[in-house]
């Protein structure tokens, strides 16, 4: 007899989206934009600085660029003003926002035949600040792919990866037991083990380019594209989905 599944959660980058592959030209546009604009340091010096702030303060910080212009000699910068260029970093940022975020082509094909073929709830679990991981999914125009009230963003929670609460509130939220829920993401540490750790299904995405530490337990299944994930359902659940 197959396992009953009421749900499943997704995490946002690297999972709907190339976020390495995003981060890193838009990274680069925004130093190119900083040099159009007077910044005198080559790019690719620029960029290995921007990298070291990125690690030490994370990539939810808001400020990547002041800093930036705090710890390079001033000759870099000197006779130009540091908020005119700290303005064309975000402004080169930003348009590369505009000009290239898109979604995985096959994460929207499977959101879209799991919503038209299923019963299941499709949510979102993600780490992150509130408003710039709703914003990625509003770029992305996936918003409509998911439950009205399915988007769990641990900044607005309260609670962050990879502590189990943060999973566990989801499962609250959708009237569904861990154990009929899927959560799919792509580090090890934070998105399988403590999924794990409350009985949850863990499906690991490969397709990422990084390299993350490996985690204390192993995922129940792994995905190098969402249609993956179709066989995982109908394998595992008995959910057919037609594509």
């Amino acid at each position: 007899m197959a396992e009953t599944l009421r749900a499943i959660f997704f995490d946002i980058d690297d999972t709907l989206y190339s976020t390495s592959e995003f981060a890193a030209l838009a990274r680069r546009n925004a130093i190119e934009n900083m040099r159009a604009h007077g910044f005198r340091m080559a790019t690719e010096d620029a960029l290995r600085e921007l990298a070291e702030i990125v690690v030490e303060f994370s990539s939810n910080y808001e400020h990547h660029f002041d800093k930036l212009l705090r710890r390079v000699p001033k000759h870099y910068w000197e006779g130009v003003s540091d908020t005119v260029l700290v303005a064309a970093a975000v402004v080169g940022y930003h348009e590369t926002k505009f000009r290239e975020l898109r979604p995985y082509e096959d994460a929207v094909d499977v959101l879209k035949l799991l919503r038209r073929q299923t019963e299941l709830k499709l949510g979102v679990i993600t780490s992150g600040l509130a408003l710039k991981q709703a914003e990625k999914l509003v770029r992305l125009g996936l918003v409509n792919l998911f439950e009205p009230q399915g988007i769990f963003i641990s900044d607005e929670i309260g609670i962050s990866k990879p502590n189990p609460k943060l999973y566990l509130r989801a499962c609250a939220a959708f009237g569904v037991r861990p154990s009929e829920a899927i959560y799919v993401g792509d580090r090890p540490k934070l998105d399988v083990d403590p999924c794990n750790r409350i009985g949850m299904i863990t499906v690991l995405n490969k397709r990422t380019s990084r390299t993350f530490e490996p985690g204390e337990t192993q995922p129940d299944f792994e995905i190098h594209n969402f249609f993956d994930l179709l066989d995982f359902l109908k394998n595992r659940f008995g959910i057919e989905v037609s594509h």
